[in-house]
């Protein structure tokens, strides 16, 4: 079942690296041979994997799949099977050997030992003599939009660099209740905005709930009057020419909830999700709703979300696409100063969340004001702060300038300007 589930994994995802890089040749294939060195002689000849119509065409009898399983049990499972095929023919004629000289059965034993060792190459990469970091560069270089999503928070953008486009596992924490989920919907918001297709998981509100956090964001619908149906506020008409017009847009912003999973969200199914619906940047409202698949008895919290965010880091690097995580802080994120932004100590019931993130947004609320705060940043600084006026009803956020923050100096001084300018057109104002 492995060999098929294989050639069908790479069919799907037009990559032959699962093979190339694990050393996995055609005696891995004795139920497929032919296939095998089909897909093997169209790379060789065309540069790239066919289709699976073009398999389909030469065997008709292949038996297409949608394959779930991740990259590491998929190798280490065919490296079983096979090298299990190897022993059984050995041991066999060891046994009839055995029957008749003990002596002879020994020998044989030992000569056919070194067959039996398992030659897994490990891949390298000799940094010393490859230029593929010089060429990356040079296209981070000429076209940013590839590799980077801006966060729409152009003062965190200016610290971070936006999200990365894959080795990218971004974490967003806080307390209850301090803007976790609608920062999320935000940054979605703004991907979505520029072209790239997101993929939402929300495990506590419905697809339309978020719908109408996207809205508030988006348009800066009163996000009350959407929820209580005040036509006060958003009459009917421009709702629907709001929806008509984004219906014009090409990407999509795909709202999922645990009970699309079946209710077990897995960093393999998250796989799948994104190959299925051409993912650019997932977004999962709470990491503390997806199951291990790692899971053994007797496993704690701990280990099982450290699995988890190891997992959903590996999915992000093999896809190339930036998965962001929502996850609470305890109650010890409770400091002597209430709006303080909890510490990644404070992450609920797991280090190893932080550890295998690339960056660490924390958030604390004072007032209408939300205070983020970078607490890893793999890449680049930590310890800048941002503070924006927040109207969550509107979904209106405007940056206040301080001296914790590294946004660029003209960027403040812009800023600086606008906030003066604001403020003298309201004294204008009479009430």
């Amino acid at each position: 079942m492995v060999q098929l589930q294989i050639l069908n994994y790479v069919l799907n995802t037009k990559d032959i690296s699962i093979l190339r890089d694990n050393n996995i040749t055609g005696e891995y294939f004795s139920e497929y041979p032919e296939e095998y060195m089909f897909i093997k002689e169209h790379v060789d000849n065309y540069k790239q994997v066919p289709d699976l119509e073009s398999m389909m065409a030469k065997f008709s009898d292949f038996t297409p799949l949608e394959v779930t399983e991740s990259k590491r049990y998929l190798v280490d499972t065919i490296r079983e099977e096979y090298l299990y095929s190897k022993f059984v023919p050995v041991i066999k004629k060891s046994a009839e050997l055995l029957k008749g000289d003990s002596n002879e059965a020994a020998k044989y034993l030992q000569s056919e030992i070194v067959n039996l060792t398992p030659n897994y190459t490990i891949p390298t990469v000799d940094i010393t003599k490859s230029d593929s970091r010089v060429e990356t560069f040079e296209d981070k270089a000429n076209n940013p939009e590839k590799w980077f999503i801006p966060t729409g928070f152009q003062e965190l953008d200016d610290i971070i660099g936006g999200w990365q486009m894959g080795e990218e596992y971004g974490v967003i924490f806080a307390r209850t209740g301090k803007g976790k989920s609608w920062v999320l919907v935000k940054t979605c918001e703004h991907a979505w905005q520029i072209g790239k297709t997101v993929g939402y998981i929300s495990p506590e509100m419905s697809a339309d709930r978020i719908g109408y956090r996207f809205d508030t964001v988006h348009k800066h619908y009163s996000n009350s009057a959407l929820l209580r149906g005040d036509t006060s506020e958003v009459s009917v008409d421009d709702y629907y020419n709001y929806i008509d017009d984004m219906r014009k847009h090409k990407n999509g912003f795909l709202v999922s909830t645990p009970e699309d999973f079946n209710k077990q969200i897995t960093a393999t199914k998250i796989r799948s999700y994104a190959l299925a619906n051409h993912l650019e940047l997932v977004a999962i409202d709470g990491i503390k709703y997806m199951t291990d698949e790692r899971y053994k008895r007797g496993d704690s919290i701990t280990t099982s979300l450290t699995n988890i965010s190891q997992d959903l880091f590996s999915v992000s690097r093999e896809l190339g696409i930036p998965i962001i995580v929502v996850v609470q802080s305890n109650r010890d994120g409770v400091k002597e100063d209430p709006y303080a932004t909890p510490d990644l100590e404070d992450i609920r019931d797991s280090d190893g969340i932080a550890h295998n993130a690339t960056k660490v947004i924390s958030l604390g609320r004072k007032e209408d004001a939300l205070i983020m705060e970078i607490k890893k940043n793999r890449d680049g600084v930590t310890g800048n702060k941002l503070t924006y006026l927040w109207n969550i009803d509107k979904g209106d956020f405007e940056w206040i300038p301080t001296d914790d923050d590294t946004s660029t100096h003209e960027h403040k001084e812009e800023r600086k300007e606008e906030i003066k300018y604001e403020y003298k057109e309201k004294k204008k104002v009479v009430f």
